[in-house]
């Protein structure tokens, strides 16, 4: 079926399994589908946008109301939409970061974070991982005191990773943000992959700024993410125009500088809006989401030579596993090589893994039923079985 000509109709979600690490938590609401549709006009949400001119300003459809709403489930006091994760990493560095001033930065971070710093001239210092990928409040004190020593000041912003793309593994926020408080750096809490997934309170756990992605863990359209911050830096991040024209004298009202004025519009905003009850209930079953997971983690590593190579016992959907010395050694001898694992669960409905990756490769569970989960943690074991693996 082809929706335009050239483009063919999507049908993964509908037809497959999908496991691929970024779409799981993204995939539309039946209302956000709905809202695509209605209001997937670029324009369409400024048919009510009145004095002063202001998206956020917007009653109908509620845009001022989940503006409020969602400041108050992020437990911060303001709160912006913005087209991605990355426009917010952007929109919080290029407030407080001037050229050649040091960011921390997780050694783990997504390489969007680290765009964000140099877009604004910024420099880089890295809190290394440990042996077992994960951010310390130690590490990061001592990093810190070295960024003090090579600088002068200390580091301008820190980024903290709740859970990283790489291993899917968590970190410990809360004591990196009260070693970094400790020197007054600000903290930027990347949860891309917890906001909108699991129950998160930023001021609980000590960000200054919390960022989630709309479309990788909100169930909603692309471009679309979430900056929600403290009213201590929302006077400057959220900072409104004082710019004029210096022959017209123009000036602009109220618009915010970070955004340029609007940010999100149509589909994205909507589609945000209206997933949003069911992202507010669905964090509330973060557990069932993990004991799912664990009925796959369990079969393969039933699997002889199978191994997890993120934190264990899993906490999060999003796990990296090794398959060096039992899928890998499959692919050595196979006809179809690295690619007989996706072709084998191709066939089995099952999609999302990185196609030819058999030494390790991740995964996601996010949003799958008992039943599909039960399904694929069978047919991992079965495929194994089918190829010489000895199950435990």
């Amino acid at each position: 079926m082809k929706c335009a000509a050239g483009i063919e109709t999507r049908i993964v979600d509908e037809s497959s399994i999908n496991l691929d690490p970024i779409q799981a938590a993204g995939r539309l609401t039946p209302e956000a589908m709905k809202a695509v549709i209605a209001w997937g006009d670029g324009y369409s949400v400024c048919d009510h946008c009145h004095k002063p001119f202001r998206l956020d300003y917007v009653t109908n459809p509620p845009i001022a109301d989940f503006h409020s709403d969602l400041s108050k489930w992020l437990g911060m006091d303001q709160s912006q939409v913005v087209p991605g994760a990355r426009r917010a990493f952007q929109e919080v560095t290029g407030a407080l970061v001037s050229k050649g001033e040091p960011v921390m930065m997780t050694g783990m971070g997504h390489y969007t974070a680290y765009l964000s710093v140099e877009v604004v001239n910024g420099v880089v210092r890295e809190i290394p991982p440990t042996p077992d990928h994960h951010i310390t409040a130690d590490t990061a004190a001592e990093r810190i005191e070295a960024v003090i020593r090579e600088f002068g000041y200390a580091p301008k912003l820190l980024f903290i990773d709740a859970v990283d793309f790489m291993y899917g593994n968590f970190h410990d926020v809360k004591g990196v943000a009260k070693v970094a408080h400790q020197y007054d750096i600000p903290v930027l809490y990347n949860g891309v992959y917890t906001v909108g997934v699991l129950p998160v309170n930023g001021k609980d756990l000590g960000a200054d700024f919390v960022v989630g992605s709309g479309h990788k863990s909100m169930a909603a359209p692309a471009p679309s993410g979430v900056l929600a911050t403290t009213d201590e830096y929302a006077d400057v991040v959220l900072r409104t125009t004082k710019i004029s024209g210096d022959v017209t004298g123009r000036k602009f009202g109220i618009k915010q500088v970070g955004i340029l004025g609007c940010s999100l519009m149509g589909a994205p905003i909507v589609g945000l809006i209206a997933s949003f009850p069911a992202v507010k209930e669905r964090v509330k079953h973060w557990d069932e989401e993990v004991a799912n997971h664990r009925i796959v983690t369990d079969a393969l590593l039933s699997i002889e030579g199978t191994k997890i190579a993120s934190e264990f016992p899993r906490r999060h959907t999003l796990t990296r596993m090794d398959t060096s010395a039992s899928f890998d050694v499959v692919a050595r001898t196979h006809k179809k090589r690295g690619f007989f694992l996706s072709s084998a669960l191709a066939k089995r409905g099952i999609t999302g893994i990185m196609p030819g990756v058999t030494k390790q490769w991740k995964f996601n569970t996010y949003g799958l039923s008992r039943e599909q989960v039960e399904y694929l943690a069978g047919a991992f074991v079965d495929i194994a079985e089918e190829n010489g693996l000895r199950i435990a």
